[in-house]
């Protein structure tokens, strides 16, 4: 195996891992923003040694316990170090042979949860904490934050620089806060696990469309969430969601990895037992009896989807209403957007361009390539293939993940092909 296919290697492996072993770490030195530096002494150790003695069989493992011995070797040079760590770091030392089974099987959800409660804290900014989450616990890039909100590469690197240094100088502990306040911290939560699940949907960047293990851990986080606070109607709005998109991930791409449709998937792929957890997380947040939030809405969205046993029965005029309630409650560009194509399938293509038209001049959709591969869609069903054409490409160049970008080229070729 040579060295950029051990680097690569090493890429997807830190992407899987390095949540839980920041949270492992944060749990036992409890400063994020060292845990994080830890962590990363151990990936580099990684890129160093495995080039040269080959990915070794527990990787997860391995990349585990170098973090912690890191850990332990920085408590013994503190000299707060308290009797336990040094206790815990001899025996460590001792261990002739790493335990890989205890490491791998190592009980760190709870960490996983302290760890997302704490880059939550309200002592950062509502942005602070989605980036700062998402780069903890997402293992996302700052490119792929950025993309994710629209802002600037260098905003959100600098807001994760200031996130650590604020959780630092403010001891914010590392543990759930308590039952009184669990209501008001949990909503910061919910839109980090919402932006990672969007993330591991319909991936910003990269050669793959979709990243499964980064839903899978959003979706993780949001049903222990729904356990340790039933009584909150969004939370389980959001479960929703979560599990009714998971539904969807056997159809979504091709045996190749292209991407596919929701209109051109197959639906006998999608997982029936997800869909039915999806519906009665619904029933649950219905039962509450509240006002319906922005994740139960786009819920009911994704249950439509789901009801629907051919692309043609759907109901697009229930779903154009419940995106006119999802406006309402949760304005933004990207709603507006959505929107459009919900008008589009229900009353015609013509219909959905005058609402995209009108965003054209959005600033925060400026480089936003959904909106001119929208645009082109609508374009191509009103005959107008040459305008389309013009507009995939310009999608194209704005698309960071390759697979969208190969697509949107595709179109835009179909498109040059047939005017």
């Amino acid at each position: 195996m040579n060295e950029s296919v051990v680097h690569r290697t090493i890429e997807g492996i830190w992407r899987i891992e390095s949540a839980k072993i920041i949270a492992v770490l944060a749990c036992l030195v409890r400063d994020v923003g060292l845990a994080e530096d830890l962590a990363q002494d151990a990936l580099i150790a990684a890129l160093e040694r495995w080039p040269e003695t080959g990915i070794p069989d527990y990787p997860g493992a391995w990349l585990m316990i170098t973090a912690k011995r890191r850990a332990i070797d920085h408590l013994r040079r503190n000299k707060q170090r308290d009797r336990k760590y040094e206790e815990l770091g001899w025996e460590i030392d001792r261990q002739y042979e790493p335990d890989w089974d205890a490491a791998l099987n190592d009980p760190v959800g709870d960490d996983l949860l302290h760890l997302i409660f704490t880059t939550c804290h309200p002592v950062l900014s509502a942005e602070a904490r989605v980036a700062l989450t998402l780069r903890l616990l997402g293992g996302l890039t700052t490119e792929e934050i950025a993309s994710a909100f629209l802002v600037p590469e260098a905003t959100v690197a600098q807001r994760i620089v200031r996130a650590k240094r604020t959780l630092a100088a403010a001891h914010v502990p590392f543990e759930l806060p308590p039952k009184a306040e669990l209501a008001a911290r949990i909503s910061s939560v919910l839109e980090v696990i919402y932006l990672m699940f969007n993330e591991g949907y319909a991936a910003s960047s990269g050669g793959s469309w979709i990243r499964p293990l980064l839903c899978d851990e959003a979706l993780r986080l949001g049903r222990v969430l729904a356990e340790i606070a039933p009584d909150e109607p969004v939370v389980h709005g959001l479960v929703a969601l979560m599990e009714i998109q998971s539904s969807r991930f056997r159809a979504r791409v091709s045996r190749s990895g292209e991407p596919i449709l929701l209109m051109d998937q197959n639906r006998a792929l999608w997982d029936h037992l997800l869909i039915r957890r999806g519906l009665a997380a619904i029933e649950r947040a219905e039962r509450l009896g509240r006002a319906f939030g922005p994740y139960l809405i786009q819920a009911s969205i994704a249950a439509c989807h789901a009801h629907a046993r051919t692309s043609s029965e759907t109901d697009w005029v229930r779903i154009s209403a419940l995106y006119d309630a999802l406006s309402q409650v949760a304005p933004s560009p990207v709603v507006d957007l959505n929107r459009a194509v919900a008008l589009s399938m229900a009353f015609g293509p013509d219909v959905g361009l005058e609402v995209v038209d009108a965003l054209q001049q959005e600033t925060s959709l400026k480089n936003y390539h959904l909106l001119p591969s929208v645009r082109g869609d609508f374009l191509v069903k009103l005959g107008r293939k040459q305008e389309a054409c013009a507009e995939f490409k310009r999608a194209a160049a704005l698309a960071r993940n390759e697979k969208e970008r190969e697509l949107l080229l595709r179109r835009a070729s179909e498109c040059a092909a047939g005017s």
